[in-house]
This record gives structure tokens, sequence and C-alpha cells, in this order.
């Protein structure tokens, strides 16, 4: 059967009962053929996010229409893998060592990319085994930071690659270490590698029909904005991250795709 993701409005609810909604649809699923796998809650921002192997979005809607009436007011379709790259996860937390029931955590992503600068010229210059080797020494620089951030690759773009973050300030510790990685490749290399890296943050399910369609689309075009060893993030990401954070704001600019202008910030990293 397909998997659809799910989002509600939740304003004014607690953990508890969100707990007990989903309790209450786990309850239910056999009677109508469906299996509800995980959910995701973030009280501040008064949304919930439902994980549901069913037959078809209408039947996932119903179910909770029966079990406690609070109706999803969108619903896509999505793929197991691309959910659990984003959001670490596709069941329920394992219990505690305590015994105790983890908190439930945000689907409030931080979106990264990382883009080589000129890689078709260096591909023409060095030839393809070369240019191969120097994308591989990317992906090292660039996945050992992740590691150390504890972010999770969502796909490699060819001459880059999407990564994902629970926490905006992550992400630009991320972003910072793999320019100084960069920095002390290009020490050591004859051959240099550029690269620029753009973030952007927001929730699963949005307009569109895509998992994080709206927030990858954004740190897509972010990062396109940014020159050679330069950190851009929007001003959704400027809003999430440590008061103390030092960033340099660079205007407003619109993007393709998006009908307002986006405020663009540089985080020096040097």
């Amino acid at each position: 059967m397909p998997i659809f993701l799910d989002r509600h409005d939740t304003t004014g609810l607690s953990t508890e009962e969100i707990a007990a909604a989903h309790r209450m649809d786990m309850e239910a699923q056999e009677k109508y053929g469906v299996k509800f796998m995980t959910y995701w809650f973030d009280e501040a921002r008064g949304s919930a996010f439902c994980l549901i192997d069913a037959p078809d979005a209408e039947t996932a809607v119903h179910v909770h229409g029966e079990t406690h009436g609070n109706i999803a007011v969108d619903v896509i379709e999505v793929e197991l893998s691309a959910v659990e790259a984003f959001l670490g996860r596709i069941a329920d937390p394992a219990r505690l060592a305590s015994g105790e029931e983890p908190g439930p955590d945000t689907a409030f992503r931080a979106v990264m990319f990382t883009d080589i600068v000129d890689s078709t010229g260096m591909t023409a210059r060095l030839g393809d085994e070369r240019s191969v080797e120097m994308v591989r020494a990317h992906d090292s620089i660039v996945r050992r930071a992740l590691k150390d951030t504890d972010g999770r690759e969502v796909k490699h773009t060819g001459d880059g690659i999407m990564a994902s973050f629970g926490d905006a300030d992550a992400g630009i510790r991320c972003a910072r270490s793999i320019q100084s990685g960069f920095d002390a490749f290009n020490l050591a290399s004859a051959e240099k590698l550029r690269v620029r890296i753009g973030l952007d943050a927001g929730e699963p399910v949005e307009d569109s029909n895509d998992l994080f369609g709206g927030t990858v689309q954004m740190a897509a075009r972010i990062c396109a904005e940014a020159g050679p060893d330069e950190v851009f993030i929007t001003e959704t990401v400027r809003n999430l991250v440590s008061s103390d954070t030092e960033v340099k704001e660079l205007g407003a600019k619109t993007m393709k795709g998006f009908a307002d202008p986006v405020t663009i910030y540089e985080v020096p990293w040097r």
C-alpha cells in the first residue's frame, strides 16, 4: 500500500493529548486496514504529522475523523526512504532505558545544499577519472562534518550533497566545518575545491505535494546564489539560530518559483 504523511492543526493541544490521539488511531487501524506508523508533534508551531500506511489518502483521513476528529489539513504520498532520510525515523521511538516514553520530536528541519563550484569546468580540465576523485574528496569532507553535527545525508546531487538537520544551529556548525575542511584541503592540494552552501528550514508537508518541497527548493536557490567558499542562509534559518551567531545581511532578492522577495544572510566561517 502507499505511504502518506499528513499535517494536522494542533494549536492549543498538549503532548499528552496528541499521544492519546495517536493511541486511538492505532487501536482502530485494523478495522480500517491501515497502519499508523508514527507521528511528530510541534507544540510551538501548532502542528502534528502522521505517517500512515493506507490504501488511499481518503481512508487515512477518514480514520482520524472517526477516532478523535482531528482531520488532516494536508496529505501527501511519500517514499519511506525519503522520510527516514529527512526525519530520521519511520516508526515510533523505542522506550528509554528508564522505561519512560520518549517525548515527541518536531518535524521541522533545516535543509542544506553543498555545491562544487564550476564542476563542469573541473571535469573538462581534469578528465573524468580525476574529477571523480575530487568529488569523492568533497563527499568525504561533507560526510565527516555531517557525522560530527548529527546531520543526515538525504541524497547526492552529483556535484553536491543535500542534508537535513533537526536543529538549525547544527546546520550552521556543519556548514562552517565543511568550509574549514575545504580550506585545509586546498592548502595541501594543487587542485583546489571550492564549494558554496545554502540553508533553509521548514515543515515536511507544505503547499506543494513534495516532501519538504518549498524548503528544498529554497535551500537550492540560496545555495546557487552563494559564491565560492560562502555560506548563505534564509531569514527563517537566521531567526532559528542562536542570537550570538554572526551573520551579515545581504538584502532581499526575488527567487525563481517564489512570489515574495527573500532576505539572504551570509554566515562568516573564517
